[in-house]
């Protein structure tokens, strides 16, 4: 039952879709990087280890496991009427419309957060340290796991009304305002997350590489991203696993590299890697997530708004209301949420797939380093424990990106430039 409250307040999603963005590709008379002879033959995908098959097999369980732990908390929630005695709590301690709404959710957050508690420290915690994935102590777990209730808290109190207001005043459209608020809170969220949320967990610094940082800042000038800042994360605190990102717009604009990315890529797989990155900047993804996330929101809300009655009327009884804009149906809009977004889930991540797939084009063409870039996904899969061929469900239901023998093999396969074709985002370069 994680990320319930993220679940309910879905226009406030932050998700790596939105978060993270990427980078672009070189036209043929922009300078590129020069590769070597040797480095010209096509890098072999790696078998997955043991460990990464243990670790991808116990992954599909856990998924499986909270997904239907939280469907079913959920429904404890509502035909045990205890979502009902917490309204009725909330209605003795505010006495306001708007405040026992605020504190309805504060206590079903923070119930919610004690109860799924030993299943996110087994899976975010325990089964990482068991795999050699983290280097997190119990402290630094539990403090951001704090720092994550907090925020919630804060977000919902303050957000939460909305939808119940607009249930509330328009019955009928209710699903179709909530959705289209999604735009400008995701793009808000956006916007401020960089600077007030990302350095409550870990430590932004300037890169301590300064040479690599100007490589860095000329290769985001070629792709067209002006006035961007490099941000060293000291990561390795929490985990051994690699990242990068290009997050945020306007003056909030940042390239972040993860400490760990930096001391287990060579130069030319991280350029590679920060070209990919920029490469969903400049492609516009991240705006076309929110429109895109935000129909599928609308969607779903329209399906919950058709179905949600027909539950209410059968089971009010138990339910302990009779109306969707009571605070008590808060669990029945976030199950239904849950499972309509679940069926929905292979549209959604086909449409990540293909902009990450687009921007492995786009770091491909502005850098031409197919072997660095192969040999990048290489460090990934083996630090990561992926395993680059799983099963065609579990890509369905599961994998935002490309499998990583698809990202092996395009690099291996994709010179365009060798066969004097054109590029496809050429024109998106800058010449220096």
């Amino acid at each position: 039952m994680r990320a319930l409250t993220i679940i309910v307040i879905c226009w406030i999603l932050i998700s790596p879709v939105f978060a993270q963005q990427q980078v672009a590709t070189p036209t043929p008379g922009i300078q590129t990087t020069v590769v070597s002879q040797q480095n010209t033959a096509p890098v072999p995908v790696p078998e997955p280890s043991e460990k990464a098959q243990s670790y991808y097999r116990s992954g599909i369980a856990i998924w499986l496991l909270s997904t239907i732990w939280g469907w079913l908390i959920l429904a404890l929630f509502l035909f045990t009427g205890f979502s009902a005695r917490i309204r009725n709590w909330a209605q003795r301690l505010g006495k306001k419309w708007f405040f026992v709404i605020g504190i309805y959710f504060a206590l079903f957050t923070i119930i919610s957060f004690v109860i799924d508690f030993p299943l996110s420290y087994y899976v975010s915690y325990a089964r990482e340290h068991a795999y050699g994935l983290s280097n997190q102590t119990f402290g630094k777990w539990f403090g951001d796991s704090l720092k994550g209730l907090m925020i919630s808290l804060i977000v919902g109190f303050l957000t939460a009304w909305v939808p119940f207001l607009l249930l509330k005043k328009s019955p009928r459209r209710w699903w179709l305002y909530t959705g289209l608020l999604a735009i400008p809170f995701l793009i808000f969220f956006i916007l401020i997350t960089p600077i007030w949320i990302d350095p409550l967990f870990n430590d932004f610094g300037q890169m301590k590489d300064k040479a690599l940082e100007a490589k860095i800042l000329n290769l985001a000038e070629r792709a067209g991203i002006e006035g961007g800042r490099v941000f060293e994360v000291n990561k390795s605190v929490d985990t051994k696993a690699l990242n990068a990102y290009v997050t945020g717009f306007g003056n909030t604009k940042r390239i972040v590299l993860w400490d760990t990315t930096i001391s287990k890529l060579d130069e030319n797989e991280l350029l590679f890697v920060m070209g990919h990155e920029m490469g969903h900047y400049v492609l516009g993804h991240v705006w076309k997530s929110i429109l895109f996330f935000s129909l599928l929101i609308i969607i779903t809300l329209y399906a919950i708004h058709r179905t949600a009655g027909w539950l209410i009327k059968k089971y009010h009884h138990r339910f302990g209301f009779n109306q969707l804009s009571d605070v008590a149906s808060l669990p029945l809009i976030i199950l239904l949420f849950s499972i309509y977004f679940f069926i929905v889930t292979p549209i959604a991540l086909t449409f990540t797939r293909y902009n990450e797939h687009e921007s492995d084009r786009f770091g491909l063409e502005i850098t031409r380093n197919n072997h660095d870039a192969a040999t990048a996904f290489v460090k990934l899969q083996t630090e990561n424990l992926g395993v680059p061929r799983p099963h065609w469900l579990v890509r369905l239901w599961r994998a935002s990106h490309p499998t990583l023998g698809e990202r092996i093999d395009f690099c291996n396969e994709y010179r365009p430039w060798e066969r004097g074709e054109q590029l496809k985002y050429a024109h998106l370069f800058q010449e220096k």
